[in-house]
């Protein structure tokens, strides 16, 4: 067969060179044409006595970024259609084959009989990985930049082409499972002094070291193929390997909870492989990956967390006919702690900032947040002393409106109160172009209602950002009734030039994230008024693949930001307000006892100067009649916690503040933490399927008041048997959310 994405080139001393060069991409990634061209290889390096040995290079700035995931969701619409025609069985067997055909590839590739050196001149990553950990020799360049890793657990999946096994038997269960386990990489620093590369060069030598080796050593045999091989640190029966999965198996507990097969089965293959010969670990690795393919996790992983992500990283969302624009002054009102990280990241992406605030102290002081987020930067050696100071040079803090002159957008982050924001907006567009884009931060008040202070309530959007700014992924782009397309185009050009994730939502109070994090928070509060220990809330919570638990969360957040929400609420809605558990919960914690959260050390937990946080023992004069733990059920409680904001996501969707079923999911995972091993909530509810949710709800609803009533939508998906992602196709968005 002609090959296209590799080549292979044989030198006067038959040593082949085969370069990984992937046409009309910009990183090569593991395809089925690919791995069908590795075989043809395979067959050329061991029918031709003439070549000596190979190394193995890439033609592009990384070696390889992976796996194609979209490889990966074809895998199982084919499994799914397999089965719908031939059976699950024969469906299964498909799929096991299918699957293990790039290990045994590369199987073949180190028992070839030639010497494979592999020389690794950029970050290589899951089966680029695995490509190299098939060569018997392996040369990274001198270059911190290059990660080297096995990624595939955060997406739902495992190694599959033998690196459970061979990363393993390379440097031991200990740290073979820390890099799978957690997916992330190690440097070309690190992956020497853990064994996993045999040699750091510069740049410009490795395919020379590479072919070296070929030549004057040219050992094409494995470790683990040779006679008295010893796995690193010992199998599990060892005394050494016993405290190794001890160990293991509790991390495994602690950080996962059991939610995440993909981990579980890296934990099985890893365990289980060490006990048999490799080619014997390699059909159980193919075991565990087909049934991992098979499961819904990874499925709505891979869709979620990559493929929908990248779509809205892409801005799928963006009016087409909308020409493509740069901020290149951004006016920021309020230099506070998110003022000051929106600053921050804007100037990281070259953006020339104005920080405004009411005098020059409370403006410096923002810059000073940026100032020691560099320093922090500079002692992890991810930056440097020019780059701090190129930094700092496009932030300046002012307190004169004037200065606002000449902003393409400008963001306030003030205070949570109308009148405030309405001041701000009209002195700041007195200094604007009528062009200029106007943004309030705001994460709750709709944006209607903001833009009714505007000259311009067209140019008037909401951008909202999560806290901390700097490791936030997510923003939420918010259209009110009169914001135009242009402004939208313009919001979204901005949020991709500071290398952020955009959702966009039309206007609703407490748009989407908000909305739904506060109903996992006050699900927290309404399991206090019952009487549920506060312990068990805010483990379940965790349990149930939330970051933090809610009553830890609403500290974060702010309880006394929480109480003035609620009472900006209340009057806005006046009689159509309905209070709950969480109403007495706040006004005992914040107007009663100036409990105001994490901010003054005082909350549901209090923050000692020493020491870690811990649940405030006041708790049980606020709370329910404690229940007994024994009478708790924490199932009960985790999918109370998951269904009731999955609930109002499909009550968000239903209303139109959601028009894209990836948004809500996205936005869900990276906005909020919603549980990632579900997909996002829309996922969440199309996995356990309609009708088994909109059962679930009404029980709950009977159980624990309306706020779990069924919602119209899910009632018909529910009787139709629909799911969001078949009804509501992701290319198909319901409208524009203008």
């Amino acid at each position: 067969m002609a090959l296209e994405n590799l080549s292979l080139e044989v030198d006067a001393d038959g040593v082949a060179l085969i370069t990984w060069d992937m046409p009309g991409r910009s990183m090569n990634v593991l395809t089925e044409g690919t791995i069908a061209e590795f075989a043809e290889i395979i067959e050329r390096l061991q029918g031709d006595d003439a070549i000596k040995g190979a190394v193995i290079t890439s033609g592009k700035a990384a070696f390889c970024a992976g796996a194609d995931l979209s490889m990966m969701q074809a895998f199982t619409k084919d499994y799914r259609d397999t089965a719908a025609r031939d059976g699950e069985k024969a469906a299964t067997a498909e799929l096991f084959e299918r699957s293990r055909g790039f290990s045994q590839i590369l199987r073949r590739l180190e028992t070839c009989g030639k010497p494979l050196a592999a020389a690794i001149n950029g970050t290589a990553l899951g089966g680029g990985l695995e490509v190299t950990l098939a060569c018997h020799h392996r040369v990274v360049a001198n270059d911190p930049k290059i990660k080297l890793g096995l990624p595939e657990s955060q997406v739902g999946l495992l190694p599959g082409a033998g690196g459970t096994q061979r990363l393993t038997r390379l440097i031991g269960a200990s740290e073979a499972l820390q890099i799978m386990l957690r997916g992330l990489p190690v440097d070309p620093q690190k992956a020497a002094d853990l064994g996993i590369v045999h040699e750091i060069a510069d740049a410009g030598d490795i395919v020379s070291k590479a072919r070296q080796w070929v030549l004057e050593v040219g050992e094409a045999v494995q470790p683990w193929d040779r006679d008295r091989f010893k796995v690193p640190g010992g199998t599990p029966y060892t005394p050494k390997g016993m405290v190794t999965w001890s160990v293991a198996n509790a991390l495994y507990r602690k950080e996962t909870y059991d939610n995440y097969p993909a981990q579980r089965a890296i934990m099985s293959c890893v365990y289980e492989g060490l006990l048999v010969p490799i080619d014997v670990g390699l059909r159980i690795e193919a075991r565990y990956f087909t049934k991992l393919v098979r499961g819904p996790e990874s499925g709505n992983m891979i869709r979620s967390l990559f493929l929908s992500k990248q779509s809205l990283d892409k801005l799928a969302r963006r009016p087409a006919d909308i020409a493509a624009s740069r901020v290149e002054k951004l006016g920021i009102l309020g230099a506070g702690m998110m003022g000051a990280g929106i600053a921050n990241v804007s100037a990281k992406a070259g953006i020339e900032v104005v920080l405004l605030d009411r005098d020059m102290e409370a403006a410096e002081k923002g810059k000073a947040h940026a100032a020691a987020a560099m320093d922090k930067a500079i002692a992890r050696g991810k930056a440097s002393e020019p780059d701090k100071d190129a930094l700092l040079a496009r932030i300046n803090p002012s307190a004169d409106y004037a200065d606002l002159s000449g902003c393409d957008l400008v963001i306030e982050a003030v205070f949570e109160n109308r009148d405030i924001k309405a001041e701000v907006t009209a002195a700041a567009e007195a200094q604007l172009a009528d062009s200029s884009i106007f943004a309030s931060n705001t994460s709750t008040l709709p944006i209607t209602g903001l833009a009714g202070a505007s000259a311009r309530p067209e140019n008037f959007i909401g951008i909202h950002f999560f806290s901390p700014v700097e490791k936030m992924q997510l923003v939420e782009v918010i259209m009110g009734d009169k914001t135009s397309d242009t402004a939208l185009a313009r919001a979204l050009d901005y949020v991709q030039a500071i290398r952020k994730t955009p959702i966009v939502v039309n206007d609703a109070r407490g748009f989407f994230t908000s909305r739904v994090v506060k109903t996992y928070i006050a699900e927290g509060h309404h399991m206090l008024a019952e009487g549920v220990p506060a312990a068990m809330i805010e483990n379940a919570g965790r349990m149930a693949g939330m970051p933090v638990g809610p009553l830890a969360l609403n500290d974060e957040v702010a309880l006394d930001l929480s109480w003035k929400i609620m009472q900006a609420t209340k009057a806005d809605l006046g009689d159509a307000y309905q209070s709950d558990a969480m109403d007495g919960i706040l006004d005992e914690m914040v107007a009663k006892r100036e409990r105001f959260g994490r901010k003054n050390a005082k909350g549901f937990y209090d923050y000692p100067k020493d020491g870690e946080k811990s649940l405030w023992p006041g708790l049980s004069e606020i709370a329910g009649e404690q229940l007994s733990p024994d009478d708790v059920d924490v199932e009960e409680l985790k999918q109370r916690f998951l269904t009731i904001q999955a609930l109002e996501t499909a009550r968000c969707f239903e209303e139109n503040v959601l028009t894209d079923v990836r948004e809500a999911d996205v936005g869900a995972i990276f906005g909020f933490g919603f549980a990632p091993y579900t997909g996002g909530p829309l996922s969440y509810i199309d996995t356990l399927g309609a009708p088994a949710f909109a059962e679930r709800c009404n029980r709950f609803a009977e159980k624990f008041g309306d706020r779990f009533v069924t919602s119209n939508l899910l009632r018909e998906m529910a009787n139709s048997e629909e799911t969001f992602y078949t009804r509501f196709p992701p290319e198909q968005s319901r409208r524009s959310a203008a």
